[in-house]
């Protein structure tokens, strides 16, 4: 597939050689992500880049995940919002830093519910209508703080915020992640479009806004993938996949058995993907895939189970991150169908 065809085109490089690209490059990249230990990413004003303090495995060198278009973009500021866009496609991050609260609510909370929010503004005055993904990242996600657990905060502020806006919180929603980073603040990035996206679920899981309220007084809002026809190309987001099935976490303790389940969730989301025959077909084989990993020691089993599933060589990068749940040591997110530039 073209880049011209798809319209969209992901692309994993070095910060070293990101340093190095020409202005024809650079006019063309929406935006993207920088992940290193501790954080850091090229300072170009107006090309928006998230940088996340999270170590890459593997390597090690700092790593650029760059989302380029061929559409004409502008490039705008909103409050804390950097974002640049198209004619059906928009790329946009934000950090915001969590501070006592006047009210019941928590930091983490209210900086959720506030740049959400914002993000929700900005969409809505630009007449995006839908979101492709979001990706989330805030330190100590399994650390409990004010009584509950940091992630369910973030669960909280996160609805608060969609229900502000009249979105909905169950069905026909994002595609998302939501990760625990070194240090840093909340950093949201998302790539929104003015195409209509199809929310898939998984029959193995239960549907994350629909757990039940052990997991925290508001469910997670988010579809397991999100599907999109952007120039004539179907295209599919996989949210941060874990090993759970109905609602329970499985093979605690044992990263390889959680990156087979994982795998089967992934395997199977596809065949929903696939199932009404509008797009794809999509094959684990052909995506570009982004691993999170709490132990990097598990990198080896990890990465040896993954190829077993999908096969080698792999388009995927590794990152050390703690995940949302703490008997959870591995989660996978994915998209295809677009166009992928890999180191």
């Amino acid at each position: 597939m073209s880049f011209a065809e798809g319209c969209l085109r992901l692309e994993y490089l070095p910060l070293s050689r990101f340093r190095q690209q020409d202005r024809a490059w650079l006019s063309g990249a929406l935006g993207g992500l920088c992940f290193s230990h501790p954080a850091a990413a090229p300072a170009i004003s107006d090309l928006p880049l998230l940088a996340v303090d999270m170590p890459v495995l593997a390597g090690g060198e700092a790593l650029c995940e760059i989302w380029h278009c061929h559409e004409t973009l502008a490039c705008g500021r909103q409050g804390a919002i950097r974002y640049r866009h198209g004619k059906s496609l928009l790329f946009g991050c934000l950090s915001l830093g969590e501070h006592a609260s006047v009210d019941t609510r928590t930091p983490l909370q209210v900086a959720t519910e506030t740049a959400y929010q914002a993000i929700f503004e900005l969409l809505e005055s630009l007449n995006y209508n839908s979101v492709l993904r979001f990706w989330n990242y805030f330190l100590a996600i399994n650390r409990a703080s004010h009584g509950m657990e940091r992630y369910r905060q973030f669960n909280i502020g996160r609805q608060d915020a969609f229900l502000a806006h009249g979105r909905s919180v169950i069905g026909n929603v994002p595609a998302a992640c939501a990760l625990g980073t070194q240090a840093g603040d909340l950093d949201i990035a998302f790539l929104a479009t003015r195409a209509d996206v199809t929310g898939l679920e998984n029959p193995r899981q239960v549907s994350a806004y629909l757990y039940p309220s052990e997991y925290g007084p508001r469910s997670p809002t988010f579809s397991r993938a999100g599907r999109v026809n952007l120039g004539g190309r179907t295209m599919l987001f996989v949210s941060g996949t874990a090993s759970i099935v109905g609602h329970r976490t499985l093979h605690e303790g044992d990263a390889a058995a959680q990156t087979r389940e994982s795998m089967a969730n992934i395997a199977a989301l596809l065949d929903e993907a696939n199932r009404d025959g509008s797009g794809g077909p999509f094959r684990l084989g052909q995506l570009a895939y982004k691993v999170y990993i709490r132990h990097p020691l598990d990198l080896p089993l990890v990465r040896d189970e993954m190829e077993r599933f999908a096969g080698s060589p792999l388009k995927a990068v590794y990152l050390q991150a703690d995940v949302c749940r703490v008997g959870l040591l591995v989660e996978i997110e994915a998209s295809g169908g677009h166009a992928l530039s890999f180191l």
